[in-house]
């Protein structure tokens, strides 16, 4: 597939016009500059033609070793992998050293460029329209990103950039149609039956600097993401596609969760969100714990948040090889989790390095084992043998001096397993009972660490009369 890097200094509209070429409000957008921090890749249908599009963070000149400088060098990259180069400037702002300065770097690439100048809405970019000329890199299209002006001439530059004709007319956009919200991150994972062929979708989350990128970059065998030791380095969700054992799978990096109380900033409290959206979109997510101060409140907050939203839960123990005695500090995580995730119980709990790259095997065969239980689905037949062993084990508790009876049970739907039980008395049954069934449910039909739902509907068997 053909591949398109947006590249330029940092708030000239990159990601706008990412959001735009994509039809859709992937990329995190603000005033703020430099909020783009990682690669971002996503398709665009331009003139018949589905073309991979990166978004890239704004070049910069920066210290070695720097964030801004690790940002650099991961737009550098793109370029290097790009079959051409969309360079935007700002034209309300004119052409800057930095511009000339990274314009320099493009030409060098000798990757095909198309020169956009953004923000020409109006008259006041006019004057920064005709000084992109000193760049050297031909003649600029001029567009305005935010609302979607210019973009058929750009789209049919990009083309003749990579040596393609249209091949169907491209639908434009009329000036007030804004691209879909957020279509890359649903609200949250889908619950029909599971279809082989899709990407298991895997989120990677937790507190800041747990080491979540380094563990993303571990399993890709690549430095895809930007890491370092200042915490907050990821902002985006940023998915990666890879196979794993012939299973395809969708991952997703995502920004550290803090407490809401210790947000300030505005990039922040994007990424936040975002990483919120990435665990309602996930299938399985993989709550990152640092074996140095493993389980504190954020840690379990996020696990909860997990369970609670129903997807599927691994726990990997980042930094590993750092701990002494690991088989005690091994017994007492395990001891944590059972006690602070029992509506999960049995979640793996994988002691893994993502610096050296150790165990990642195993945290791939709990993910796709995770994933396996998540879209179990058990014939009515086999709950209901179950569920007559259960009561005569226990039998409901009296309410209100009346006999509860289960008469049936079956299970609408998986992902997670979720199970509705015919009775009596709805309301009469304590958590205690149903905490009970639950863990006896999982025993029996070996569902660990997965979120089991049992909704309860007063009726008859529906088979009593047939």
């Amino acid at each position: 597939m053909p591949t398109i890097a947006i590249v330029g200094r940092p708030n000239v509209g990159k990601s706008t016009l990412f959001n735009r070429l994509t039809g859709r409000r992937t990329a995190l957008v603000s005033d703020m500059p430099g909020l783009t921090r990682d690669r971002r890749e996503g398709e665009a249908d331009i003139g018949g033609h589905i073309l991979e599009v990166v978004d890239t963070a704004g070049l910069e000149e920066a210290d070695k070793g720097s964030i801004a400088d690790r940002m650099r060098s991961q737009s550098e990259l793109a370029i290097r992998d790009a079959d051409a180069v969309a360079f935007v400037f700002d034209a309300r702002a004119g052409v800057t050293p930095t511009d000339k300065a990274f314009a320099r770097i493009v030409r060098a690439s000798g990757r095909p460029v198309v020169l956009v100048a953004n923000k020409c809405e109006g008259k006041a970019g006019t004057e920064g329209f005709y000084e992109a000329y000193a760049l050297g890199l031909g003649e600029p299209v001029a567009i305005s990103a935010e609302h979607g002006e210019g973009l058929a001439e750009l789209e049919s530059e990009l083309l003749a950039a990579l040596g393609l004709k249209p091949i169907v007319k491209a639908r434009r956009r009329r000036r007030s149609e804004e691209p879909e919200p957020e279509a890359e991150i649903p609200e949250e994972a889908e619950t029909e039956a599971e279809d082989p062929g899709k990407p298991v979708r895997v989120a990677i989350v937790g507190r800041p600097n747990a080491g979540k990128s380094t563990l993303v970059n571990a399993i890709l065998g690549e430095e895809r993401m930007i890491t370092g030791p200042e915490p907050g380095l990821t902002r985006d969700s940023i998915s990666s596609d890879l196979s794993w054992q012939g299973r395809a799978i969708k991952l997703f990096d995502t920004a550290g969760l803090r407490r809401k109380a210790r947000i300030d900033e505005l990039a922040e409290k994007l990424a936040a969100s975002d990483a919120v959206r990435a665990i309602r979109f996930a299938e399985v997510v993989v709550l990152l714990i640092d074996a140095e101060r493993p389980f504190e409140q954020q840690d379990l907050t996020i696990g909860n948040m997990i369970i609670e939203e129903g997807r599927a839960l691994v726990i990997a123990v980042n930094k590993w090889d750092l701990v002494e005695d690991k088989q005690a500090t091994l017994k007492d995580l395990k001891e944590t989790v059972a006690e602070k995730f029992a509506e999960a119980a049995g979640v793996s709990v994988v002691t893994i390095s993502a610096a050296s790259g150790r165990n990642i095997d195993k945290l791939m065969k709990a993910i796709l084992d995770a994933h396996a239980v998540w879209s179990r689905r058990i014939s009515t037949a086999e709950i209901n043998r179950w569920l007559q062993v259960a009561l005569a084990r226990h039998a409901p508790p009296q309410s209100k001096g009346r006999r509860i009876r289960i008469r049936y049970m079956t299970q609408p739907s998986a992902r997670p397993p979720t199970f509705i039980a015919f009775c009596s008395q709805p309301g009469g049954i304590p958590e205690s009972y149903m905490r009970y069934l639950t863990n006896s449910l999982r025993e029996a039909f070996g569902m660990p660490g997965t979120p089991i739902r049992i909704n309860l509907r007063k009726g008859a068997n529906p088979y009593a009369d047939k």
